[in-house]
């Protein structure tokens, strides 16, 4: 028996017509927005008890599971755009609290940016718990495993966030988040490094705050213009990124809906792994790892024989370029002008060189992504590595908030329950052997 099925489009109903060669039925599938319902094809059945045909789509590689208005991507051609405006357009020119109110309203503001950027600074403060909590982490904790810690906590510390009927309370708390988390990652930071605390003062602006309070009297502050300009491009750059890893988490823990604290340390939980958020940290890794511009032509042959991995290249969204790397990549000059050339640069340059001058990456389409540039960014205005994906935390939660907020009122939510092919043991019976427990 052929079990698989003929399938034509007919393109002036917008159907799709599916012929099962297993039983001869012929079935209609509507197409609607370039996609049909997965849910119809559990009407295709081999036999009528049998409980229909499912799509196998291991990582959602070509599963849409939302509508989305947020963010659009187009990996063949490098395309990012927020809210319709290219990044490249973004990046540098808006503020990263435009960006923010640009992803969660739909547009840019005007006039309402001085009471939008009030709102963020009125709620940045945080419970005396936090300080608390963070104190008593042990210092060998990764610091992104206390931030998310600390942020699941936040919803017992406002428990209304449970309240997700009212529009001003969804409001209030994803406010909350997006001017607490960067409050919350500079004490994380200072605890890990045994600093002292540095209190909140909204006045400093959103990222000079954010600064002053991870490097107030340790290096770096909001005096430097340059630094600042690089932190606010990387956070930008990093505020969204469509159905992500853990912008996927977010929407199925919000799913059973659950309050947006819990949510967002469950995306940030996607976030910290290396495949994903980590990967910058991975970067650097591998760069230390290679250490010398001379030892890049063996690393690259180990990369060619399957020995290595060959990190902060490639994406498996954009299939030509990372239209956010050629932004970072611009801003390491800059920053590198006020802290000095970091010798991992030369490393980073050659390792770029010679895989975009290879025919093994070039056929692989195998080009720097946002993270092989910004791990040193970070490095060179004093982070360690396992801080790096922590900012990136920071900014993405401006995307998550926005995800959250539309979730919240998306006509076809629904519990997150995706379909199972079992290949394990069909039904069989308990020995009659086996003693009663």
């Amino acid at each position: 028996m052929r079990t698989d099925a003929q399938v034509t489009v007919g393109k002036a109903l917008d159907v799709l017509r599916l012929i099962d060669d297993r039983n001869g039925s012929t079935h209609l599938l509507r197409i609607h927005d370039d996609a049909i319902d997965a849910a119809d094809l559990r009407k295709v059945r081999a036999t009528p008890d049998s409980q229909g045909l499912a799509s196998f789509d291991p990582g959602f590689v070509n599963t849409a599971a939302c509508r989305s208005a947020i963010t659009f991507i187009d990996g063949d051609r490098g395309v990012l755009e927020y809210r319709g405006y290219p990044i490249e357009q973004i990046a540098g020119r808006c503020s990263f609290l435009e960006v923010a109110f640009l992803l969660i309203n739909g547009e840019l503001p005007g006039p309402e940016l001085h009471e939008w950027e009030a709102s963020i600074a009125s709620v940045a403060t945080l419970p005396e718990v936090v300080y608390e909590v963070i104190q008593r982490m042990p210092h060998t904790a990764h610091p992104m495993n206390v931030l998310a810690a600390v942020v699941a906590l936040l919803g017992g510390v406002y428990p209304e966030a449970r309240d997700r009927a009212q529009a001003e309370t969804r409001k209030l708390n994803g406010n909350r988040l997006i001017a607490q988390v960067p409050l919350i990652a500079a004490l994380v930071y200072r605890n890990h490094q045994g600093l002292p605390f540095v209190e909140s003062d909204p006045s400093l602006g959103y990222t000079g705050n954010f600064i002053n309070m991870m490097f107030a009297g340790h290096g770096l502050t909001h005096d430097h213009p340059d630094i600042h300009s690089a932190i606010e491009t990387l956070l930008v750059l990093h505020a969204d990124h469509e159905q992500n890893c853990s912008t996927n988490v977010l929407r199925g823990i919000a799913s059973a809906d659950a309050d947006p604290y819990i949510s967002v340390s469950g995306a940030m939980g996607g976030l910290s792994g290396p495949l994903h958020g980590g990967a910058n940290e991975a970067v650097l890794k591998m760069l230390h790892e290679i250490g010398s511009v001379d030892r890049v032509p063996d690393f690259i042959a180990h990369v060619k024989a399957g020995d290595q991995r060959l990190m902060g290249f490639g994406h498996r969204v954009y299939k030509n370029f990372d239209p956010r790397g050629v932004i970072v990549k611009e801003s390491t000059d800059k920053v590198f002008a006020v802290t000095g050339i970091n010798p991992l640069l030369e490393v980073a340059i050659q390792l770029e060189r010679s895989a975009l001058a290879d025919e093994y990456f070039i056929s692989r389409k195998l080009y720097p992504n946002v993270d092989f540039y910004s791990g040193l960014v970070y490095e060179a205005i004093g982070l360690p590595a396992d801080m790096f994906t922590v900012m990136f935390a920071v900014a993405r939660t401006a995307g998550w908030i926005a995800h959250w907020l539309e979730f919240e009122v998306d006509p076809d939510k629904k519990i997150a329950r995706p379909r199972q092919l079992f290949t394990g043991s069909p039904r069989r019976d308990l020995p009659a052997t086996h003693a009663p427990a």
